[in-house]
């Protein structure tokens, strides 16, 4: 694999655009800017890497769009350390970006053909995340609680078990609506029992499919 300047030079254009359209975390722009997104799509897509869209990757499943990845990301807040859970492997790419921030990362993933897929790659970028085949709906009991959780698949309603694997005052963020839409939720834990529950902009994921989901 080979990270080209002309790669360089288009994803910093991407992250140019990206701060127009309203990032600006330093260290999700440092990320994103160090990591090549072309590594995580099919070569057929690679001159089309650094556009700012969603694409169809394995499985009927898609790389998010940089904008959705970057948003997401701003709102967990990561900081070096962070103890984080993300609920839909995918490609690799958002748990990529993660690693670089310096979180401590576990990630499921349902699918085992992508499972494996994002495992591989991963290992050989040295990305060094805690890759899990499972259910994500369930979270991950053995491993919690965690700093932040992150969902990339839209759920029609919060599972409760991500709210009880979040420490207290750790951040879950979570599309929640149907399967074509969802509205973009920032959930602040407060106490054991109470949240500050957030609800941002319009999103299109696939859907997140497990016991406490679809």
């Amino acid at each position: 694999m080979i990270d080209t300047y002309k790669d360089k030079g288009l994803r910093k254009r991407l992250i140019d655009e990206l701060t127009h359209k309203g990032i600006n975390d330093k260290k999700v722009i440092a990320a994103m800017l160090k990591v090549p997104r072309h590594f995580f799509m099919h070569t057929d897509f690679r001159t089309h890497a650094y556009q700012d869209k969603a694409f169809r990757i394995a499985e009927g499943q898609t790389i998010s769009q940089p904008y959705t990845v970057a948003f997401q990301t701003q709102l967990l807040q990561i900081e070096k350390g962070n103890k984080v859970l993300e609920i839909g492997t995918g490609s690799g790419y958002q748990a990529s970006i993660l690693v670089e921030m310096g979180a401590k990362l576990i990630t499921i993933e349902r699918n085992e053909i992508l499972y494996e897929n994002a495992t591989k790659l991963l290992h050989k970028l040295g990305y060094n995340a805690t890759c899990v085949l499972g259910d994500g709906s369930l979270g991950c009991a053995n491993e919690a609680p965690f700093d932040k959780i992150i969902v990339t698949a839209g759920a029609p309603v919060v599972p409760k078990a991500l709210i009880e694997q979040l420490k207290v005052g750790g951040i879950l963020v979570i599309p929640v609506g149907d399967e074509s839409v969802q509205k973009m939720h920032s959930i602040i834990k407060k106490s054991k029992n109470n949240y500050e529950e957030i609800i941002l902009n319009d999103f299109s994921f696939v859907p997140l499919i497990g016991e406490q989901a679809w």
